[in-house]
């Protein structure tokens, strides 16, 4: 198996050919020339696009790398105009009124709201904490468990093979949301999940200019299913975001490393903080995380975000406007760090001086260096 930088630059890539490009540009087609019997991958629009199909293979090729492909299946990756929209896929295929369903009751702010619909769709709905494997707890009548690890923003790990061993036990469905470890960090099928589920708008693509979503498994009836309900609700990407995305994966390896290299780096200089606390990555030693994120996560990456508390809300606010590298966005896994008081938006447990930082590629010394900068500002400036 080739490294993990040689797989990101050359995934997805088609059999090179005398003049022309390495990567096909994308092909903006709502119809394709049909003789006769409709016959062929590519009939209409909204089904397919060879765009699509070049990022899909390039995506299943790094959450499921394999040596021989004519020995093991392969995976196969259906994509989405955003993580949502992918999110969505799974549940709503797979799930039926009378069934139920387990998800984190810490994971991402629109769960609660997806929560919702389920249950006006006739689904139980269970939440537990990522945090413990307490998610074990809520299994027995489970149809599916949606397991989001490291969760966002909290960073609580669980043990993906425990979770997916008991539930499969007890005949549920596992579906991993991958977005924070992206498959460079972790790879849940590997780990027993049968779906890994992630927003590509995040690290994946990690300029802040695509929205995306996925659903890669290593079973055909499953993306079958997913691929349906895709088809039948219209929710299909653009093939310019496909094509921005599957460029952006070249430096996949790149981005991943240095961020990971410069959260830990960060997450320690916050340490020595008085006015800090709750700061949590996974990478930590002491982190209440790290022995499970040390077993199933890849290569010391342990993702780009730190979370920290400060002491209230205008403490937060005036480190925010201080800050000079960083800039007050919310999402996570660009090539420029963010930062944001989660509290602003509501649905999450979190206290009102807590911050998700994601941390870009710049200089590792000059961010740090901006963010106690900050730190001071707001710490000598408070009223």
């Amino acid at each position: 198996m080739t490294g993990d930088g040689t797989r990101v630059v050359r995934a997805g890539l088609p059999e090179p050919r005398a003049n022309e490009p390495a990567l096909p540009g994308p092909a903006f087609a709502a119809h394709y020339h049909l003789p006769g019997e409709v016959a062929g991958p590519y009939t209409y629009g909204r089904e397919g696009n060879p765009t699509w199909t070049a990022l899909e293979r390039a995506i299943s090729e790094l959450e499921y790398p394999v040596g021989d492909p004519a020995e093991v299946p392969a995976a196969e990756t259906v994509t989405f105009p955003s993580g949502m929209a992918a999110i969505s896929a799974v549940l709503f295929s797979r799930l039926r009124p009378g069934d139920t369903a387990v998800l984190p009751g810490d994971g991402y702010q629109l769960l609660p709201a997806l929560r919702e619909r389920l249950e006006d769709f006739g689904v139980t709905v269970r939440t537990a904490p990522t945090g413990g494997d307490a998610q074990l707890g809520a299994l027995d009548g489970a149809r599916l468990l949606w397991i989001e690890t490291p969760s966002n923003p909290g960073l609580d790990v669980c043990d993906i093979r425990r979770l997916a061993d008991a539930a499969h036990h007890r005949g549920a469905l596992v579906a991993v949301d991958n977005t924070l470890a992206t498959p460079l960090g972790q790879r849940p099928l590997e780990l027993g999940a049968d779906f890994s589920v992630a927003s590509g708008t995040k690290a994946l693509t990690g300029h802040g200019d695509v929205l995306l979503g996925y659903v890669t498994t290593l079973d055909p009836e499953l993306a079958a299913a997913v691929r349906a309900w895709r088809k039948t609700t219209g929710a299909i990407p653009g093939p310019m975001e496909a094509w921005l995305a599957h460029r952006s994966l070249a430096t996949l390896q790149l981005r991943v490393d240095r961020q990971a290299a410069t959260a830990l780096a960060l997450a320690r200089a916050l340490h020595d903080r008085r006015e800090v606390t709750a700061v949590r990555h996974p990478g930590l030693p002491d982190d209440p995380a790290h022995a499970v994120a040390l077993r199933q996560m890849h290569g010391g990456r342990f993702g780009c975000v730190v979370s920290f508390v400060l002491p209230d809300r205008a403490h937060a606010e005036r480190f925010l406007a201080a800050l000079r590298l960083v800039d007050e966005a919310t999402s996570f896994g660009g090539v420029r760090s963010t930062a944001e008081r989660r509290g602003r938006w509501g649905g999450d447990a979190v206290p009102e001086g807590f911050i998700r930082f994601s941390v870009g590629v710049e200089d590792t010394d000059d961010l740090v260096d901006d963010v106690l900068t900050a730190l001071n500002f707001a710490h000598t400036h408070g009223v």
